[in-house]
């Protein structure tokens, strides 16, 4: 039994060193491992490595269970392009520039007369420049049939066309405005619409318009009105949207103007134009 004691106590004194050392090499092994992450994580936000080394502690058992993680506070929060209010964009207190907003033009007036200064034709063959002067009086311009006679190339065969009238008007009236439009047939309902559109613009801006007819018209009232030779009149008004117009007839004196449908008004310049 002495033996028997001799070899445990031996066998107990061998094992404790070996027991003492590995203990002392986990503790070295932790210290180290704690150090080389709390080394690692010295570039880092400060509430990261926080956490990082609490959850070391917490997974060796170092930190108690009721030990709280450290939370980054509102000021660590990162911050975003957007502002806090619209208030905050100067962009949001802009409003729209009224002298830039583009504003719809004004509806045309259902009808309109205009003021305008008549004169009968002086010879039998100036209907041309006297419907020219007619119309020009509209815009407040005076010239007498002789000098635009002259600038239209008005001979006794009459004027040309209604390209003369245009021309001359858009060389006495500012900007140009005057176009012509020629109907070489019978007009389409289209074309028909076109000259409602065109006095209804013309005369809104206060020009009048001139028309080579030829043939004869029946103006609302029952007059009739024959001219198989060719003619020109100016148109200085419109009612009923431009449905009916205003004519100012260089012709006769005695009945200065009428008013006659813009249908039938277009079928009297079938084969002539106008000038709007």
């Amino acid at each position: 039994m002495k033996h028997t004691l001799k070899r445990q106590l031996r066998r107990l004194a061998s094992q404790r060193p070996y027991q003492i050392a590995a203990a002392s090499a986990a503790a070295l092994t932790l210290a180290t491992g704690a150090g080389a992450l709390i080394s690692a994580t010295d570039d880092a936000p400060a509430g990261r490595a926080s956490a990082a080394v609490a959850e070391l502690r917490s997974d060796t058992g170092v930190a108690s269970r009721g030990e709280e993680r450290t939370a980054p506070s509102p000021s660590d929060a990162p911050e975003t392009g957007a502002p806090s209010s619209p208030s905050a964009s100067p962009a949001a207190k802009k409003t729209a520039d009224p002298d830039l907003t583009r504003k719809p033009a004004p509806k045309p007036p259902a009808s309109k007369v205009l003021d305008y200064d008549y004169q009968a034709q002086t010879t039998y063959f100036y209907c041309g420049p006297a419907a020219t002067r007619n119309a020009l009086s509209a815009s407040g311009i005076e010239r007498s049939q002789d000098a635009l006679a002259a600038q239209l190339g008005t001979t006794e065969m009459g004027t040309n066309s209604a390209e003369d009238t245009t021309r001359v008007l858009n060389a006495v009236v500012k900007g140009s405005p005057y176009r012509t439009r020629m109907f070489p047939d019978a007009p389409s309902p289209a074309q028909m619409d076109q000259l409602q559109a065109d006095v209804v613009r013309a005369i809104t801006d206060g020009r009048g318009v001139v028309a080579n007819i030829v043939g004869d018209a029946t103006d609302v009232d029952g007059g009739w009105h024959s001219f198989s030779g060719g003619h020109y009149i100016a148109v200085v008004g419109y009612r009923d949207n431009g449905r009916t117009v205003k004519i100012a007839d260089s012709a006769n004196p005695a009945v200065p103007s009428y008013w006659i449908t813009t249908i039938d008004l277009a079928n009297w310049i079938t084969t002539r134009g106008y000038s709007a």
